[in-house]
């Protein structure tokens, strides 16, 4: 295998393509329309099913049924896209069958721009949709791992038979950088036990989100949560940098986290004992790795391109043992690596107390600009 230059986009499309997508339902929206053209061409040359949906609502509900078929079966969208689709993923979940999202994430709220943006960590986290469902998010912080975490999607999805989400900023979406395809892995449809794909020989399989009676509804929702709770057991998955001796600890994902890798090694030059932690499953979260840290840490800081979605979880995770500092650039705007270097000095120099929202403190030192 060798490397090639390939934007972010068209690397998650084509790892799709080769980790076995058989049909892919979508409608265009930047920064995620390569995603869409990409399969537009690939999908048919291979023989396999694509549809530019009349909207994101269509595409939702035509994944719905391809998945209940038991084919490896995607869409992918941009932040109001993807609030277009609830309804539909809420449904998706309630079935338990297996499909892969991917937001490319932009500024907003409302129509907001087509910069790059983690303003839907809640929305795919804490959100996606109505009722009791457990969901994977995963976030990429390279094109590299962008490729990478697509093909564990469709693994994880049907392992876990739940909507498994990657979530990437625009930034992911539209660099391009040196990155290696996986192999194209022969197109083997599964008989899954629970597939709707024709009963002859055999009894009718019938999948569907409606239980009427609420003591079914509740087993259906317990079944969810046993499901969910070995997803948490299983699947925690992060990237730790310079952790070991470190005094403060960085939090961030995607392209904040990977923008703080520059701060934080710059900050280890002048002497600053301060490390990194990067989620790559924003869900399940690593609370049990934030539990840890927080017996030895002097203070955190949380960076993210948002208002302070992620922040809530590391205080939950941190339970007031020590500081939490927020450091973030909103409505599509990305931190430069010497502005979280700055956070990181004032944290070493200064003394640290606990607050109930850190986030009013970094809005007047915004404001003061």
């Amino acid at each position: 295998m060798t490397r090639e230059l390939i934007k972010g986009n068209v690397a998650m499309a084509e790892a799709a393509v080769r980790a076995g997508l058989e049909a892919y339902f979508g409608y265009p929206i930047t920064p995620q329309t390569e995603i869409l053209e990409h399969l537009a061409r690939r999908l048919p040359e291979l023989g396999r099913a694509f549809v530019q949906a009349e909207s994101e609502v269509a595409a939702i509900n035509m994944v719905y049924g391809a998945a209940c078929t038991g084919v490896r079966v995607m869409s992918s969208s941009s932040s109001p896209g993807v609030s277009l689709m609830m309804e539909g993923i809420s449904y998706i979940a309630g079935t338990e069958v297996p499909v892969v999202l991917i937001n490319v994430m932009r500024g907003g709220p409302g129509l907001g721009n087509i910069a790059p943006a983690q303003s839907d960590y809640n929305q795919a986290v804490h959100g996606g949709g109505h009722g009791d469902f457990p969901r994977i998010v995963l976030a990429p912080a390279s094109v590299q791992e962008a490729i990478d975490l697509t093909v564990a999607s469709f693994d994880l999805a049907e392992k876990y038979r739940c909507v498994t989400m990657l979530i990437a900023d625009g930034n992911i979406g539209q660099m391009m950088e040196p990155a290696e395809l996986p192999e194209m892995r022969p197109l083997l449809r599964k008989d899954w036990p629970w597939a709707t794909n024709g009963a002859l020989g055999r009894p009718r399989r019938i999948l569907s989100s409606i239980y009427i009676d609420p003591p079914a509804e509740e087993v259906a929702n317990l079944r969810m949560l046993k499901t969910w709770l070995e997803i948490q057991k299983n699947e925690v998955r992060y990237k730790e940098y310079f952790i070991e001796d470190a005094d403060f600890v960085v939090v961030g994902f995607g392209t904040a986290g990977r923008i703080a890798l520059s701060a934080v090694r710059t900050a280890r030059q002048q002497g600053i004992k301060v490390g990194l932690l990067r989620p790559i499953t924003v869900s399940p979260f690593p609370f049990a790795v934030l539990d840890e840290l927080a017996s030895r840490a002097q203070g955190f800081l949380v960076t993210e391109m948002n208002m302070g979605q992620m922040l809530q979880d590391v205080q939950l995770a941190v339970k007031g043992r020590a500081p939490v500092e927020f450091y973030g650039r909103t409505g599509g705007m990305v931190p430069f690596p010497g502005e979280i270097l700055k956070e990181i000095q004032r944290m070493a120099t200064t003394k640290l107390s606990l607050t109930a929202d850190p986030r009013q403190a970094w809005l007047e030192r915004m404001l003061a600009k």
